[in-house]
């Protein structure tokens, strides 16, 4: 009977805490479910503070699914740049055009039909059905992982499927089924801001009692992660080709910036002694061009690291070149009308625009 006390007093415990120390979040005074699914689709991998603007400019610009639905991929991708894992927003579009083809516009309540939504995996599609709909899903993000691991001291890795059944079982044990909303926003808000990764406040904590991870000292090793993700080097060559305020470019048709625009790219490290060949073999006649400026830039992705050079070329002569997919446009609108990824936003930075 004690252990069943000690259990439910951890879910009161989290509840009115999260009552006194909650942080105040527009998707938290809301039960729209699109606006909770936006706020969820934009949070993955993303921190709230870095999230919360882009949440204001798409509940602005797309105050409804339908608005959403309506837009142009790159108007969305526009809107979502600098962001980063552009496939959240192209899944995001995809999912409203479906919402509003297969549901008229009524996001749907049933928790497998959310589950299926292109976009959407367990956590979402509990965090939607708990916070708009109030049904009974605990939410499992990673920090209900941290804390969940720590309370209990699980120390089987949380990326294998042992180790994820030990703290599901640990978090049933707790979960408030009758306030699986306001629970799982408090569970959830105690991780991000409390028992943190690198800085948990163990001190002040209302669970330093009963934190099995705290009592044997391994707060800091817990939880245990199997293997991390191996990154792989690559080089990306761009060449910003300019004459008469155009400028030349392309867009992408895969990889994690599909549709994304960029400058004509080599993905080999050119050494400038070498650019030479490689800019005429974009060329379809020769011209006389001087480069003004090289601009090298690291981009580090979750698996990817990017060693990226920018050759500014300036040409005396309007190009023609052997690929058919370049096109011209004025160089101011390129950070206007065209979604670019995060590394040409800086080498666009460099040049003013």
């Amino acid at each position: 009977m004690r252990f069943f006390e000690e259990v439910l007093d951890i879910g009161n415990k989290l509840i009115n805490w999260y009552r006194e120390n909650k942080r105040e979040l527009p998707w938290r005074n809301t039960t729209d479910p699109y606006k909770i699914w936006l706020s969820e689709i934009i949070l993955q991998q993303t921190r709230v503070q870095q999230g919360l603007p882009y949440y204001e400019k798409f509940t602005n610009q797309f105050p409804t699914i339908n608005d959403l639905a309506d837009a142009s991929e790159q108007d969305v991708l526009l809107l979502w740049q600098g962001l980063g894992y552009y496939s959240r927003a192209r899944n995001m579009h995809y999912t409203a055009k479906m919402i509003v083809d297969k549901y008229n516009g009524n996001f749907p309540e049933n928790h497998n039909e959310i589950l299926a939504l292109k976009g959407v995996g367990e956590y979402t599609a509990a965090a939607i059905a708990s916070f708009a709909f109030d049904k009974a899903y605990p939410v499992l993000d990673g920090n209900v992982f941290r804390f969940i691991s720590r309370l209990f001291g699980i120390e089987k890795p949380i990326d294998t499927s042992t180790g994820k059944k030990e703290i599901t079982n640990a978090l049933d044990l707790i979960f408030n089924t009758q306030k699986p909303a306001l629970f799982n926003q408090a569970i959830m808000e105690f991780g991000a801001t409390h028992c943190t990764p690198k800085k948990p406040k163990c001190d002040t904590c209302i669970f330093n009692m009963q934190c099995e991870a705290l009592g044997s000292k391994k707060v800091m090793s817990i939880p245990v992660k199997k293997g991390k993700t191996k990154i792989l080097q690559v080089n990306h060559t761009y060449m910003c080709f300019i004459h008469d305020n155009k400028t030349y470019i392309e867009k992408r048709t895969a990889g994690i910036w599909k549709n994304l625009y960029q400058f004509p790219l080599i993905e080999e490290d050119i050494k400038p002694d070498g650019i030479t060949k490689i800019i005429n073999r974009y060329l379809k006649t020769p011209l006389k061009f001087e480069i003004s400026e090289v601009f090298d830039s690291t981009h580090i992705l979750s698996h990817r690291k990017i060693q990226a050079s920018f050759y500014t070329i300036h040409l005396d002569t309007s190009p023609i070149f052997l690929k058919n997919n370049i096109f011209e446009i004025p160089l101011a609108d390129l950070t206007t009308r065209y979604p670019v990824s995060i590394l040409t936003q800086n080498y666009l930075k460099r040049l003013n625009l």
